[in-house]
């Protein structure tokens, strides 16, 4: 309940560039409560807490490749606007 109230005042809030940054803290933190906690992780065996350990490290490893290639796509998309070949009589 607590989660959802943050959340809810941080919504009617603005913090003008942090907005993302704030909602997707607020929303770690509950993600993290519910898998530690409701789905048992906190006292699971070590081989478990390894396997969820892996695979937040290879999100992490996806959304890095995934974010270097939107940075990259902004570069490619002004190259293919500009005409190579000048058509000027």
């Amino acid at each position: 309940m607590a989660g959802t109230a943050i959340t809810v005042w941080a919504a009617y809030h603005n913090f003008g560039a942090f907005n993302i940054v704030i909602a997707l803290a607020i929303a770690t933190f509950k993600a993290t409560l519910v898998v530690l906690y409701f789905m048992h992780a906190r006292y699971s065996p070590r081989r478990t807490q390894l396997v969820i350990v892996c695979s937040v490290f290879w999100l992490a490893i996806l959304l890095a490749l995934t974010l270097a290639d939107y940075r990259t796509r902004e570069q490619s998309v002004s190259r293919l606007a500009s005409p190579a070949i000048s058509y000027a009589a």
